[in-house]
């Protein structure tokens, strides 16, 4: 066999089957079509259409190849521990759709085996249904000696949907690695648990649909539907006997290798992480590039576990701080070529990776503080599984960890009951994966789909015209068909031919009328339950509506141009965005309605109000610019080899709609635009805020809505202008005057709250000391900082003298000095001179002061004075 790269076994597969008629097609996203499905793990998702004959494939094509980029995480704790399981991996596959089946594909599958990939004859073997004799003699034919075939049943060698619905048989191709990878058993065969026969090709026949009975109904057309795993093929050509060791995870272990300053071979549990994190790394960054982001839920729990799991990887073997970046390099090296979204989320990977990396160090704190709380109240000496399945599956620390540091309080960890919890979250993740694969099939049902496939696609012409003729193609009331609506009810209406726009990329569906033979009904909204379906929400007023019913059909064309303006606006203020905070910032949702636009974007921080105003400023600027769009179709290649933005985690087809605004802006985008920058009037920013992590929100105006907007802002500053008696451009700086005076004035308040509440009264008296002439005295510093306050304080103490006394006290106002000196009658009697005493204080903090014998006060410059001030005042008095 001749040695092959990934690059060169991918595209011998894919050229070989675009030669026999296959189209070739790019890789679906891993963000499925279909909402029953989390990841996209199989190369057939994309074609499910094309399978239930809700699209047909054009000429000359007999049917499509493609290399799917697929993510499975069911086995995630299996990953690394052998060499095949992988989350992330390249399926090599073609499809048909009633064009070729089995005669055609197993002769293909036979002559790119031997002729084009040069596996030798000898060390092929096929697997078949135990009934598909068809396919026996098919392989037979070829050349395949009978002993080299083997038959299994339906658990291995038919394949299943669900229990009704398309299934049929399917035949593996094996590649026989050797006795010395066997068993040694003289029945080892295909289907055999051991490592002899690597199976590399799975071709199923889509020829049946299982009905409740159990019994098998021939569909009307027969379909192909392959998977070869370019990583296990890889494997095979490069004369290896695992994944990891195949040229492309291979360069990622080294890199691994380079950080850890470790060889791949030596420690057998070094290995495994360097696997495991060389997987990860790749799963990780096709995720992001195709506008997953990490979260707490869904797909994004997917990624954010990954990538917490090579990141404790990382730690076990000694790579602190953060790494994975140097990974996403290298794959972008290996791969960029093939998945040009790599590339072109470069700047959001490397963020979005650095801010993850930040805030699991963060998490991992938590585990430690979870672990040390559930050690602290741990009864006995052994750490329940399920604890420990917490730390595993919330906090990401593998079990080796926990059990080290319980083995250092003498804990052990119950494994058996960690086991127990790991194998429920298997089946878990098992049973959802039944259910993808179930779904992945699945019909997606209801009058809708059953309407697209009867009447066909709605012609939209809302692009160019706002009113259209068209002919009524069917009703529905509550879910069902009808074949007319009466006045007083409400219903949907399918046309043949439309110029509202249904809801979708963000836009909202348009409203109108239709005038229709009887009177004229209120579409009040328009949207698209099934692709290219459009359904028109109606009220029927006056008149009714009938199947065939000749209507016009009228956009509310006021309305409409206030949404162009808007979603114009969105695409200029993502380009200011990227231009203002940098190429990581990426659209991750929007709302465009006729009031207001949404828009949300990937983003690591709050945005400055200086940030906010540059973006604002340039998005005006460019929108002042009245520049012309430009709006054309062209393919989806063509489209990003001239560097238009695509936007983050959206699915495109082969041809694709492109809007410019000069060289600023340039979008591909299904939605309806302005004519001209010019029309959008102003872009008027209301607010920036977070919407999740890595997520920020602007909402903003345009045209009549910003002008709508800056007028409300200037008619609630007048008014506050007017409450505040000053000029309108004085408001902010009175404002911050008047907040300031109301913080102090709460601040003395509270301040002498605290000195006159019982519990400040308490702790000066009791820090009163019996004065030389036989009174109590208190000498102290206080937080009550002003003289009137003092006097208060003063009148509150002498009531809860025990005994009639004197009281000297210091404060600071300003960082200067304040000083009180105060007696009864008593004390004075007694010799206690208030006026005096404050004379003699006063030099100590730079100031002076006086007064009568009963009180006096003093201020000074010197705050740094009032302890030696103090201790004057102890020495004359005690």
């Amino acid at each position: 066999m001749k040695y092959m790269t990934t690059a060169e076994i991918r595209e011998k597969y894919l050229s070989y089957f675009e030669e026999k008629g296959c189209k070739r097609m790019p890789s679906s996203s891993l963000i499925p079509d279909d909402p029953s499905l989390l990841l996209t793990s199989a190369g057939m998702v994309q074609f499910k259409p094309y399978f239930l004959q809700q699209k047909q494939l054009e000429e000359p094509y007999v049917g499509t190849t493609t290399v799917q980029k697929c993510v499975r995480t069911n086995d995630i704790d299996i990953i690394g521990t052998t060499g095949r399981h992988l989350s992330f991996f390249e399926m090599l596959g073609n499809f048909a759709f009633g064009k070729y089946f089995k005669q055609e594909m197993c002769s293909w599958a036979y002559d790119f085996s031997v002729n084009e990939l040069g596996l030798p004859p000898e060390r092929l073997y096929f697997t078949v249904f135990e009934d598909d004799d068809e396919t026996i003699e098919i392989w037979k034919s070829l050349g395949v000696p009978e002993d080299h075939i083997s038959k299994l049943g339906e658990d291995d060698n038919f394949w299943r949907a669900g229990p009704t619905g398309p299934c049929g048989p399917c035949s593996e191709l094996y590649f026989d690695q050797g006795p010395e990878f066997g068993c040694g058993s003289p029945d080892c065969a295909p289907g055999c648990d051991c490592d002899r026969f690597l199976e590399y090709w799975n071709c199923v026949f889509t020829q049946y649909d299982g009905q409740e009975d159990g019994t098998l109904a021939p569909l009307p057309k027969k379909n192909i539907d392959t998977g070869m795993g370019l990583e296990r093929i890889a494997a095979i050509m490069q004369g290896v006997q695992s994944n990891y060791e195949t040229d492309v995870l291979r360069s990622l272990v080294a890199v691994g290798e380079r950080l850890a300053g470790v060889t791949y071979g030596d420690d057998p549990e070094c290995d495994l992480s360097l696997r495991i994190i060389a997987d990860h790394s790749r799963a990780v960054t096709f995720m992001i590039a195709d506008g997953i982001l990490p979260s707490n839920e869904g797909r994004g729990y997917v990624l954010r576990r990954l990538l917490r799991r090579a990141i404790m990887k990382a730690h076990l073997i000694g790579v602190e701080g953060p790494f994975l970046n140097d990974y996403v390099d290298e794959i972008v090296r290996l791969m960029g070529d093939v998945y040009p979204e790599i590339v072109e989320n470069r700047e959001l990977e490397r963020k979005l990776i650095l801010a993850e990396e930040d805030r699991f160090g963060a998490t991992l704190r938590q585990g430690q503080a979870f672990l040390e709380d559930a050690l602290s109240q741990l009864e006995g000496t052994v750490l329940p599984g399920e604890e420990a399945f917490t730390l595993h599956d919330t906090y990401g620390f593998p079990v080796e960890i926990t059990s080290e540091i319980c083995e250092g309080r003498g804990v052990t960890v119950d494994m058996e009951g960690f086991e127990r919890s790991m194998e429920a979250q298997r089946e878990r993740a098992r049973a959802a994966g039944a259910k993808d694969a179930e779904a992945a099939w699945s019909t997606y049902g209801g009058v809708y789909a059953d309407l697209l496939n009867e009447v066909g696609p709605t012609r939209f012409v809302g692009y160019e015209a706002t009113t259209a003729t068209a002919r009524v193609q069917a009703l529905v009331k509550e879910g069902a068909r009808v074949a007319s609506l009466a006045p007083g009810e409400a219903g949907e209406v399918i046309l043949d031919v439309t110029p509202f726009y249904a809801e979708m990329g963000g836009e909202v569906g348009d409203t109108g009328e239709i005038a229709a033979p009887a009177g004229t009904l209120e579409v009040t909204d328009t949207k698209a339950p099934e692709k290219g379906l459009y359904v028109h929400a109606v009220r029927c007023a006056d008149a009714g509506i009938a199947v065939g019913d000749e209507v016009t059909a009228s956009v509310d064309a006021r309305r409409r141009a206030a949404i162009e303006r808007n979603h114009t606006a969105t695409h200029i203020l993502h380009a200011s965005l990227r231009t203002v905070l940098g190429d990581h910032v990426k659209q991750a949702g929007s709302y465009v309605g006729p009031d207001r636009l949404r828009f949300d974007f990937t983003h690591f921080e709050a945005m400055t109000p200086e940030q906010i105003a540059e973006v604002e400023r340039v998005a005006n600027e460019h929108v002042m610019d009245a520049t012309a769009t430009t709006i054309y179709e062209t393919s989806l290649d063509e489209a990003r080899a001239a560097g238009v933005t695509a936007l983050f985690g959206e699915k495109y087809g082969e041809k694709v709609r492109v809007v410019e605004a000069g060289e600023f802006s340039r979008e591909l985008c299904g939605g309806c635009h302005v004519g001209n920058t010019a029309e959008i009037g102003l872009v008027k920013i209301m607010s920036e805020s977070s919407v999740g992590a890595n997520l920020r929100r602007i909402e903003a105006v345009t045209s009549y809505g910003a002008l709508e907007y800056v007028n409300k802002v200037e008619s609630e500053l007048k008014e506050t202008a007017a409450e505040l008696r000053v000029p309108l451009f004085d408001v902010s700086e009175r404002t911050a005057a008047n907040v300031k005076s109301l913080r102090e004035i709460h601040q003395k308040a509270k301040r002498g709250k605290t000195m006159v509440s019982d519990d400040g009264i308490t702790k000066l008296t009791d820090a009163a000391v019996m004065s030389a002439a036989g009174y109590p005295v208190i000498i102290a510093r206080t937080e009550v900082r002003e003289g009137g306050m003092m006097r208060n304080l003063w009148d509150v103490v002498r009531a809860r003298m025990s005994a009639p006394g004197a009281l000297v006290i210091a404060g600071e106002k300003d960082g200067k000095p304040v000083l009180m000196a105060a007696g009864t009658d008593e004390a004075v009697a007694a010799g206690f001179d208030a006026g005096k005493l404050i004379k003699a204080m006063g030099p100590a903090v730079k100031g002076g002061g006086g007064g009568k014998p009963t009180m006096a006060q003093a201020g000074g410059k010197d705050a740094s004075g009032i302890d030696e001030a103090l201790e004057i005042a102890r020495k004359a008095l005690l």
